[in-house]
């Protein structure tokens, strides 16, 4: 996700989708030289106050010698472009406890002429697994009251989570970028497609027609509810004849290009699973695997560029 620093805060669901205005730069002379791992830092004032103002209580996380070198993990393992880009562009890196969602690309103001940017991250995330975390996430999307006997996991294996998390908010700086996807002053402009988004997307955060179905409306990232835990399976068989990579890549095309990016690396370059499973009574239902989907698989050609070296 990524946004300027004020953001109205509906950020249990759609936080894709809202942009603000007006950025807040740390000072020119705070920005770590050489590798990025040495940007740790307290996130900008900024991002606190946002926090406060919707009744967070934030506080920086100072990290142990053995969380940093987790952070420096996982920026060695992401992509050749995302590196190079995080060494021009990235500000901060930045770890937050109270915060509510998991992660927050901040655009700040520009430094001799660069886009600048702070990544803040939830700090319980340096506790968890991508599959801890990933199910965790999953299961927001669905509320599961009304059928216990249901379950959704999410198989990722067991890397940090913060590899899967650093690398979708890497690419929100890579995409800002590069403009991977295209640039737009308002939410619902119009604007010249992309490679990426030609044929998927006709608005930022409204797919083509062909890809619209009646009930993936209703998920929790395209309208902001859980749903039934019962319309799971359903749910996943419908995903699996769109070319998104998840039910968070269906909220924008920065998510989108996010999402696909973060779980092709994992699983082709960091040679890790990424499936979800639907069971009732421990009986498989349904499983969501996006890189064996065809429509998924014809958008893999666009990541090219990150592994150019």
């Amino acid at each position: 996700m990524i946004v300027k620093p004020r953001l109205t805060l509906a950020i249990s669901a759609l936080l894709a989708l809202f942009f603000s205005s007006v950025a807040w730069a740390q000072k020119p002379d705070s920005i770590g030289q050489g590798d990025p791992f040495q940007r740790i830092q307290p996130a900008p004032e900024s991002v606190f106050k946002m926090f406060r103002e919707a009744g967070m209580q934030p506080v920086n996380r100072e990290l142990t010698p053995s969380q940093k070198e987790m952070v420096r993990n996982a920026l060695a393992v992401l992509p050749p472009l995302h590196q190079r880009i995080l060494r021009q562009h990235l500000q901060s890196i930045s770890f937050m406890d109270n915060m509510p969602n998991t992660a927050l690309t901040s655009v700040l103001d520009s430094v001799g002429g660069l886009k600048m940017f702070n990544i803040t991250f939830r700090a319980g995330l340096l506790d968890e697994t991508i599959s801890e975390w990933a199910t965790w996430k999953e299961n927001t999307c669905f509320n599961p009251v009304d059928k216990a006997d249901y379950q959704i996991r999410v198989q990722g294996g067991n890397m940090d989570a913060l590899i899967y998390v650093l690398l979708h908010e890497a690419t929100h700086v890579v995409d800002a970028v590069t403009q991977v996807t295209p640039y737009f002053a308002e939410k619902h402009s119009v604007v010249k497609p992309t490679p990426f988004t030609k044929n998927v997307w006709r608005l930022a955060n409204v797919p083509e027609d062909q890809y619209i179905d009646s009930l993936l409306e209703k998920t929790r990232f395209r309208s902001g509810r859980p749903m039934m835990i019962s319309q799971a399976p359903e749910v996943y068989q419908k995903l699996a004849k769109t070319p998104f990579p998840s039910l968070y890549g269906m909220a924008a095309w920065s998510e989108d290009l996010a999402e696909l990016t973060t779980i092709y690396h994992l699983t082709t370059q960091l040679n890790q699973p990424f499936h979800i499973v639907v069971t009732k009574n421990n009986v498989e239902l349904a499983r969501f695997e996006p890189m064996k989907n065809v429509l998924v698989r014809r958008r893999l050609g666009q990541l090219a560029a990150f592994y150019a070296r």
